[in-house]
């Protein structure tokens, strides 16, 4: 066991993101805190969490709600750092678009208020989304972090791009504000294995020509991706980092539609890929792509490619009965 680097708080931890990431910091020597949601009952099933190699001494559980900020001040108390990925969009609540921001913005910046009260979080990494980047309108073919998308047309459609951008800019300016060290990772499609029990959406999506679900043909039209690990790996570098700051965008491949096609009927011919014949008449969201320049400036490395990730992400899938 590696020498013990201090304990971080990761909110949200049920999630995709964030039981991959408990995982890691386990295996890299950090004592864990994590936050899940109260369940009425208390019947929650974590044993994917706690019996992760290095849970049972490293890895303590608390309840806490976005909408009750203040449940999260126990987890963060005596943290050297926070990874909030928790997130509070729920569209089928009927909520307006502005509920649900002004509960997510509330919701970060008294999480950073607690960072600031426990006096000994170095540094916060907040997970944010290429939503937050790609929505404006531009005319350009890659996009970096200078960057934002535009927040003008507030459509409940819109709500998840609003939602993380204001969340993220909010963030930032309180972080710049009151002297608080704060990165933002930037997340297209996340693809690879997953520990947690849900399905993860990015996964479902990047996978639907397998699961046979043409509803997401047109969103996944042309993606940007990154694999899991190097999400994490990612999040702990810019956390270690001494001198990161600001946002990083962390993706490492784009695909069309079509390219996509062409490498899962090679690779799984045991699945029933749509044709490209077919694929060609799908109207789809031209989307721009994404640099992740900054963060291979400073030092990161990408280690995984696209045959990774969907070789990771289908291998889960038959190990959890989804395909």
């Amino acid at each position: 066991m590696k020498e013990n680097k201090g304990t971080v708080c990761v909110t949200g931890g049920t999630g995709y993101i964030a039981s991959w990431l408990i995982m890691r910091l386990l295996e890299n020597g950090y004592s864990v805190n994590t936050t899940i949601r109260p369940h009425p009952e208390r019947k929650r099933d974590m044993s994917f969490l706690k019996n992760l190699p290095g849970a049972p001494e490293n890895l303590h559980i608390f309840e806490a709600e976005l909408s009750n900020p203040e449940s999260f001040d126990e987890a963060i108390q005596g943290c050297i750092g926070v990874f909030h990925l928790a997130a509070s969009i729920d569209l089928g609540k009927g909520e307006s678009v502005e509920v649900l921001t002004r509960r997510s913005i509330n919701a970060v910046l008294e999480i950073l208020k607690s960072c600031l009260k426990s006096k000994t979080v170095k540094r916060v990494v907040y997970t944010s989304s290429q939503s937050a980047v790609i929505a404006n309108g531009k005319n350009v073919e890659v996009m970096d972090e200078s960057f934002w998308s535009s927040v003008d047309n507030r459509q409940a459609k819109q709500a998840y791009t609003i939602s993380k951008t204001l969340t993220e800019k909010a963030a930032l300016e309180f972080a710049e504000e009151h002297g608080l060290e704060l990165v933002t990772v930037i997340l297209p499609f996340v693809v690879g294995p997953f520990i947690c029990p849900q399905f993860p959406i990015s996964v479902r999506m990047i996978l639907a020509m397998v699961l046979g679900d043409n509803n997401y043909y047109p969103m996944i039209y042309n993606s940007s991706m990154v694999h899991i690990d190097d999400v994490v790996r990612a999040h702990i570098f810019l956390f270690e980092h001494p001198d990161a700051k600001g946002r990083y965008i962390c993706s490492s491949e784009k695909l069309t539609l079509l390219d996509m096609a062409k490498l899962l009927s090679a690779k799984y011919p045991e699945f029933p890929i749509p044709s490209i014949e077919y694929l060609k008449e799908i109207k789809g969201y031209k989307m721009p792509g994404l640099s992740s320049k900054k963060l291979l400036e400073s030092g990161f490395e990408f280690k995984y490619g696209v045959d990774e990730m969907f070789d990771g992400a289908i291998e889960c899938c038959k190990e959890k009965g989804y395909l």
